[in-house]
Formats: C-alpha cells, sequence, structure tokens
C-alpha cells in the first residue's frame, strides 16, 4: 500500500502540465502488477502476459480492447472497478487467438456490447469447440465484415478489416477522436510473427493491409502493437507499419529465391536465422515465418 500511495503521489506531481484526463489516468491506473502506459486522451495500453491490451477509460466511459488471459482480465477489471463503477461500454477482439481473448470470459455480464470480425467469432467458435473448450469462452454478440463504428462518450471507436493478413479475421481498432489505433497482431514490432495459415493468414496480402491502414489513418496516429521484440516497444507510428511490410515482403522474396534454387524447406530451415533485408526482426519463429511463406510461393 505504500508503493501503491508513493506512485499516486509522484503521478501527482508528475501530473502537474497535463490536461484534466491526462491527471485522471495518471493518479488511479496505476496497476501493481503489469504495466499500464498513457498514450492521449483517455486512451492507454495494458501488457501483462499476452498481447498488448488497449483502453478508453473516463469516470463515465470504458472500452477494452483484447483481453489476455483470466488472471490478467480480472486483474484488469479491478483497475477500472476502483474508477468506473459503471458496466464496460464495449468489448473489443481484435481477433481470435487465446492470449488475446481468453480473459473474455471474466466479462462475462459487466460489458454493453462486446464486438469482433466475423470471421474472429467463426475462429474463436471452432478453436475452442476443436480443444473441447466453448464453455471456458466469451464470444462476440455482434460481428461486422468490412467497418463498424460506435460513439461512446466523447470518443469514435471505429473497425476496419482490409482483408487476410495474420488471419482471415484481424481488425484495426482506431479512436478517432484520440488517434490512436490498436493493430493487434497485424504488427509484431521487430519480431518473428506468428502466421496462422490454419485461420487464413496470407503473407502477400498482409502487405497490403498494411499499405491499406498507412493511406486510412494518417502520419500523426499513434499505433498500439499486438506484439514487440526484445528491446522494442508495442507503441510505434507509421514508419513501424513499413518495417513490418518490409519483413513480410523480404520473407516472401528470400523463400522464392530459395525455391528458384531448388533449395528444400528443411535446408532453409537449418540454415536460417533472419530474413535479409530485415534484419531487426529476431527472437524466436523464425520457421513459422518460412512455412506460411512456402506454403503461399509456387
Amino acid at each position: 500500500m505504500q508503493r501503491r500511495q508513493f506512485l499516486r503521489n509522484s503521478a501527482l506531481i508528475a501530473a502537474a502540465s497535463c490536461t484534466p484526463a491526462e491527471v485522471w489516468m495518471k493518479n488511479w491506473l496505476l496497476p501493481e502488477q503489469g504495466n499500464w502506459q498513457h498514450i492521449r486522451r483517455n486512451i492507454s495500453c495494458y501488457t501483462n502476459r499476452g498481447g498488448t491490451i488497449g483502453c478508453l477509460l473516463t469516470e463515465e466511459h470504458s472500452v477494452v480492447v483484447d483481453t489476455q488471459f483470466p488472471d490478467q482480465a480480472n486483474e484488469l477489471i479491478g483497475l477500472i472497478r476502483e474508477r468506473n463503477a459503471q458496466p464496460i461500454d464495449l468489448l473489443i477482439n481484435s481477433h481470435h487467438h487465446r492470449d488475446h481473448t481468453s480473459g473474455n470470459k471474466a466479462f462475462e455480464g459487466i460489458i454493453g456490447m462486446h464486438v469482433a470480425h466475423a470471421n474472429s467469432k467463426i475462429n474463436q467458435e471452432r478453436s475452442a469447440r476443436n480443444n473441447d473448450q466453448l464453455d471456458e469462452i466469451l464470444l462476440p454478440q455482434t460481428t461486422y465484415t468490412d467497418s463498424w463504428s460506435q460513439r461512446v462518450g466523447d470518443e469514435t471507436v471505429s473497425l476496419y478489416y482490409f482483408g487476410p493478413g495474420h488471419t482471415n479475421g484481424d481488425s484495426f481498432i482506431h479512436f478517432e477522436e484520440a488517434n490512436v489505433v490498436h493493430t493487434g497482431d497485424l504488427v509484431f514490432n521487430r519480431r518473428f510473427p506468428y502466421v496462422d495459415k490454419g485461420a487464413g493468414a496470407d503473407i502477400g496480402n498482409w502487405i497490403q493491409v498494411l499499405k491499406q491502414a498507412r493511406k486510412t489513418f494518417d502520419r500523426d496516429t499513434r499505433y498500439i502493437f499486438g506484439h514487440a521484440g526484445e528491446g522494442f516497444p508495442i507503441l510505434g507510428d507509421q514508419r513501424d507499419l513499413r518495417v513490418m511490410e518490409n519483413f513480410l515482403k523480404r520473407s516472401l522474396q528470400y523463400v522464392r529465391k530459395a525455391k528458384r534454387k531448388g533449395q528444400s524447406l528443411e535446408d532453409l530451415l537449418a540454415t536460417s536465422e533472419q530474413i535479409p533485408g530485415a534484419p531487426e526482426h529476431r527472437g524466436r519463429g523464425i520457421e513459422r515465418v518460412l512455412r506460411a511463406a512456402w506454403e503461399e510461393i509456387d
């Protein structure tokens, strides 16, 4: 408790030059565990275990993007409840993967609306059914196909689907007044991404999806990424989208060249530690990218 009081007192000092909304965020959202980072206006992101969570939070309204796992979701709900006793206006799933949706169940009965792309709901239900876990999940009530928008307090929340990429059901979530976009797993910032071919992933189209995002959102947009590599932030701008585009493009080029030379997939996997021309993407998991690219290239 002393630590928490110290942090709150420190936040009050640091907030002297902030807007009222920023002061409120700094004073109240100081988790004992995990990491809460304020971005703009009433928008913040929360990292703990799993994909990054985006939040809109005021004394009257709240929106949550993705839910990580049950323990983390319950911790987040507790933090929200410290200040806002109202039902959560809107829960959004950026896509279906369990590190983004396993905490959905914790929100049952306390949300006004639960939204995701139509394919995300299909994927969530199929995955849970295959693993005999239907009773452990909370599926979106509302789905969309191309775009969807809802006013929440003084913020407009809009969802966009630009086609298959990381899966066939990934959304960009735009908090329009704050100009903050949650990318879900459409951006792994300098980290080898998971390419879910079983759920309709398409590396070639993923490149086009990111290009469309840069056309739709402006240069002042701040982005919340689903994941980031060690030493890299989960917040960024359009330059980081370009880095992700380049990685995907270079991955296809690299695998295409290897195939044309007659190299086998096994040899490629055994000899590849990074993608030429995209050295910042690293860590574990390059083999899943290579396998997916191999499948796409004739």
